[in-house]
């Protein structure tokens, strides 16, 4: 079984100005804007980096107590808030969870595509979650992603091409790398777990209470200087993986 790193969520308070960040600094384009997020007050942009993709949620009203909007408040502002994978199996992942005692905070079996969301409670770190694509292509690390919609290969960047991690902060990494270890069923590299195309390293939170993903690492088409990520004033510089380039 494999499980590969295919899309990384943020949320912010404000979905303008994080887009114009991320068209400046990455040169990425929106390819999707999926109408579903709405049911919970949202409103969303996703952005191809390769064949792998960001996605920013905010709210749409700000004054409306949604979900998004309360863990803005518990966090302090935008930050890091999904890691969402892709799986070949999921029957295999499903009967793990159960032993594990996890529960599904969205749980949703399409003609082409299953998406199982992780109780973030239950994984001690940000939401968690495993899809599986069905058919044609399903998995091909270039194939198709149904949260990404059907035309995201349009979009395509040429200035990045992956997202090679993201570091995790929480109370007790140790505790939480072991946990998303078992849940992955991969072993642990030290602090890191090491997925298909990409690591989530878990360090220590910042902030007591404070568990999301604090930075990202991003693959660069060709040789270039380092930028900040501009999704999270308060986290630390997302990183370019180049032998030439690096965020101090």
């Amino acid at each position: 079984m494999w499980l590969r790193l295919r899309q990384i969520a943020f949320v912010a308070e404000q979905l303008a100005p994080v887009e114009a960040d991320l068209i400046d600094v990455l040169g990425v384009k929106v390819c999707f804007n999926d109408p579903g997020v709405g049911t919970f007050g949202l409103h969303n942009a996703l952005y191809p980096v390769g064949s792998q993709f960001i996605e920013v949620v905010a709210p749409i009203d700000p004054a409306e107590d949604t979900a998004g909007k309360r863990y803005l408040d518990r966090r302090g502002g935008d930050g890091g808030y999904m890691v969402i994978t892709q799986c070949d199996d999921q029957a295999p992942r499903r009967a793990k969870l159960q032993e594990l005692n996890i529960r599904l905070v969205s749980d949703h079996a399409g003609a082409s595509f299953v998406n199982m969301q992780l109780h973030p409670k239950d994984t001690g770190g940000s939401f968690f979650e495993i899809d599986q694509m069905m058919g044609e292509g399903a998995d091909d690390p270039a194939g198709p992603w149904h949260p990404a919609g059907p035309n995201w290969e349009a979009a395509r960047t040429e200035r990045v091409r992956g997202i090679a991690g993201a570091v995790m902060q929480c109370d007790d990494p140790d505790a939480v790398a072991a946990r998303w270890s078992a849940i992955a069923e991969i072993p642990l590299r030290g602090n890191v777990l090491p997925l298909e195309n990409a690591e989530l390293r878990f360090v220590p939170a910042p902030t007591a209470g404070r568990k999301d993903f604090r930075s990202s690492t991003f693959e660069p088409t060709t040789r270039m200087k380092c930028w900040k990520l501009a999704t999270d004033a308060r986290c630390e510089p997302a990183m370019l993986k180049s032998p030439s380039a690096a965020c101090a």
